[in-house]
């Protein structure tokens, strides 16, 4: 699927770039994002107005979470991707009619992905803390400046 939800472990809940980062070196990184992807959404491709989404991994057995990508992502797809924030809001009927147009399925697909990625979450939410990984960043950084 293009689109699918990422439900973030609960020992994992705050840790990510805007809580460590500068708001300028956040600009700066989010900013870049939009440029590679020519200024429209990764992943549906509507263009307008962009947020950056910060795509991570998790290796359970090391209790590392790892900074993967960081990509320009539409509104829509952004509340796809953080579903329990959207159904906290609100907001899981437009969710659910986008990830079904993205993806091309019904609403079976969508229960189907979101019971997967949920079962993802709990697992991944027995580690309580997460060693986070930020080697990706290193690539704004010039050779030789580490």
């Amino acid at each position: 699927m293009k689109l699918n939800f990422e439900i973030v472990p609960t020992g994992a809940w705050n840790n990510n770039l805007r809580t460590v980062l500068s708001k300028r070196a956040w600009d700066f990184i989010r900013k870049d994002a939009y440029a590679r992807s020519g200024h429209k959404c990764a992943i549906c491709g509507k263009k307008g107005r962009l947020e950056a989404h910060e795509k991570w991994s998790y290796n359970k057995e090391t209790a590392t979470q790892t900074l993967d990508d960081v990509i320009a992502v539409c509104h829509a797809c952004h509340s796809v991707i953080h579903i329990s924030r959207t159904q906290l809001l609100g907001y899981e009927d437009s969710a659910i009619k986008h990830f079904e147009k993205v993806n091309n399925c019904d609403y079976q697909g969508y229960i189907k992905a979101l019971s997967n990625a949920t079962q993802k979450s709990v697992e991944l939410s027995s580690v309580d803390a997460w060693n986070l990984n930020l080697d990706w960043l290193k690539r704004f950084i010039p050779d030789g400046e580490e």
